[in-house]
């Protein structure tokens, strides 16, 4: 495969992935594109696992690590569609970019791994160390990292490329993120006579007021670990005549690596306990949001909401010659991290695996009316992925 026909494919398929409307837990049709396409390619093995993600192998000639480079195939929703100026779904593309919903985030990183990986193994007829693997991950946009728990089992990968958006710069960590809920318990009474009644909301705002007062960790590289509140609601809702007997809020907060579920949670304990003390009337609990979904296999997700934040340091052997690599295209890259949240919650954060992001675009494209890639970034993030496969299948480091 030469130069320019990694970049012809890389385009075509970014466009023929963006037609196929994936939202979370309704991937099935991209994910048929994405094995065909596979197939086509040569990739020695293509799997879809019960989530439904699907992974692609091409093996090396020679032992050596386990490459894996991942990327969600399921995007946000489209609710005004008559705010486009084309179809989100119509992969169409327009002088210089690919637009679409998803383009950016991140199906134009999705076809440019399959294609720079193909490229790569044909390039060298497999004579490589080691295996690459290319992944298709589902349910990303809810559950960061969660389905991409079943990716690592089955690959057990060296190392990982997460396929988010950078702006071509590479990646070395991400905050994580929480959603946690707050929940204050009264005892409902006619709000004609509310003292035979316990408010719960003024419950709440008593225990809010008291969390204003949280001043976040800091860590250089990843910056604050943020707690914010994002919504409220009463029970009953509308309240009419009637004293509130449940209030539950949502924090959303934003994780520095270290932060776990226990010490997150315990933070807000602290302070329920403390005014359970001065208030025999104040009855109040926190925990983490958690759902169970239905991904399009007809297999059940479950979900906790605490994805981990990860950060490796810059002078890793890994990070510097990953680096090397990727000065080589021409396009000036830095090394930075994330402000978002990444399947790396899971690969880095949860498994320890050595993890890079790389890819085309910006951020802030992402979930946007008329959203596109440039086609420049989406070619050059193909033969920068065909570069870091490279150096990190000869890593003598690798494990």
């Amino acid at each position: 495969m030469t130069i320019q026909e990694l970049h012809e494919n890389t385009i075509d398929l970014c466009s023929r992935l963006i037609q196929a409307k994936s939202y979370s837990g309704e991937e099935r049709e991209v994910v048929g594109v994405i094995e065909r396409e596979m197939r086509r390619l040569g990739y020695d093995e293509v799997t879809v696992d019960e989530y439904g993600n699907v992974i692609g192998c091409l093996r090396g000639r020679r032992p050596g690590p386990r490459v894996l480079l991942d990327g969600h195939i399921d995007t946000v929703p489209v609710q005004e569609p008559e705010r486009w100026s084309f179809d989100p779904f119509g992969g169409e593309i327009r002088d210089d970019r690919v637009c679409g919903r998803g383009a950016s985030d991140m199906k134009g990183a999705v076809a440019a791994m399959i294609c720079a990986a193909a490229a790569y193994a044909q390039e060298c007829d497999h004579d490589f160390p080691g295996e690459i693997y290319v992944a298709g991950v589902v349910y990303e946009e809810l559950y960061e990292g969660v389905s991409a728990r079943r990716i690592s089992q089955f690959v057990h990968p060296d190392y990982v490329i997460i396929g988010e958006a950078s702006n071509l710069n590479l990646k070395i960590g991400q905050r994580g993120r929480a959603e946690i809920v707050l929940e204050t318990i009264g005892k409902p009474a006619h709000s004609a006579n509310p003292e035979k009644g316990v408010n719960a909301v003024k419950k709440m705002m008593k225990l809010l007021a008291e969390l204003e007062d949280y001043v976040p960790e800091e860590q250089p590289e990843l910056g604050k670990g943020i707690m914010e509140l994002t919504d409220i609601i009463s029970a009953p809702y509308p309240g009419a005549s009637v004293v509130p007997e449940r209030c539950i809020a949502t924090l959303d907060r934003r994780l520095l690596v270290g932060d776990t579920p226990q010490s997150v949670l315990a933070t807000i304990q602290d302070h329920i306990e403390r005014l359970a003390a001065e208030d025999p009337d104040f009855k109040a609990k926190v925990y983490l949001r958690a759902e169970t979904k239905t991904c399009y296999t007809g297999n059940e997700i479950y979900a906790e909401r605490f994805f981990p934040g990860w950060y490796f340091d810059r002078s890793s052997e890994f990070v510097q010659k990953s680096f090397a690599a990727l000065q080589t295209l021409g396009t000036n890259p830095v090394i930075t991290t994330y402000s978002f949240c990444t399947n790396g919650s899971h690969y880095a954060g949860e498994a320890g695996i050595k993890t890079l992001g790389f890819g085309p675009s910006v951020e802030s494209l992402a979930h946007t009316v008329d959203e596109y890639v440039l086609k420049e970034q989406l070619t050059k993030s193909a033969e920068g992925y065909v570069k870091l496969i490279d150096v990190l299948l000869n890593l003598k480091s690798a494990t």
